[in-house]
């Protein structure tokens, strides 16, 4: 492997380290999301009252799972995908349709998303835009920042899939044999 397949690489799976982070940390918001719902069920069905920022944290924690999950999902191939052809395919067609879809899907639309949201985010941090609850949890503008995070995320976890599908392509990044990724 050349010199710059190698650095490519390192970064490649540097990314792949981070989203493994966030990911791994996302996780826990699953269990947040279950046992906070079991409190709003008992409060509301056994006490008869509610709490509007308990309700309010649902969503944020779903959110959260979802938006800054997403990356993680993607670096474990764990998103829907159309399996008739994929599926079947030798390592070197993976590859093309991993290069290709990153290219023609996953940037542009990352990229639309990461544009078209900074606007709307801009304008909740100018504000600090909070609920409009009395009592709501007065961090709206934070949750509007997991959208633009979730772009950002998903097109550096495409950098990273794509350098992984370029070195099985056999790209060497100098004059040595052509490369796998390494783990």
């Amino acid at each position: 492997m050349g010199e710059a397949a190698k650095g490519v690489a390192a970064i490649s799976r540097g990314i792949d380290r981070v989203n493994e982070a966030i990911g791994r940390a996302t996780a826990w918001c699953a269990v947040l999301l279950v046992g906070i719902q079991f409190i709003a069920v008992v409060q509301r069905y056994v006490f008869g009252v509610g709490w509007i920022w308990i309700e309010e944290s649902l969503v944020y924690l779903h959110a959260a799972l979802f938006m800054a999950g997403a990356a993680y999902t993607l670096l474990h191939d764990g998103h829907v995908r159309v399996d008739v052809f994929y599926r079947q395919a030798s390592a070197r067609g993976r590859a093309w349709a991993d290069l290709l879809g990153t290219i023609v899907f996953l940037w542009p639309v990352s990229a639309l998303i990461l544009v078209k949201s900074w606007p709307y985010v801009a304008s909740g941090w100018a504000s600090l835009e909070g609920s409009p609850e009395t009592s709501g949890i007065p961090a709206v503008f934070l949750l509007k920042s997991l959208i633009p995070l979730f772009a950002a995320l998903l097109a550096f976890q495409g950098i990273s899939m794509a350098t992984a599908a370029a070195l099985v392509l056999g790209w060497r990044g100098g004059t040595d044999s052509p490369a796998r990724r390494g783990g």
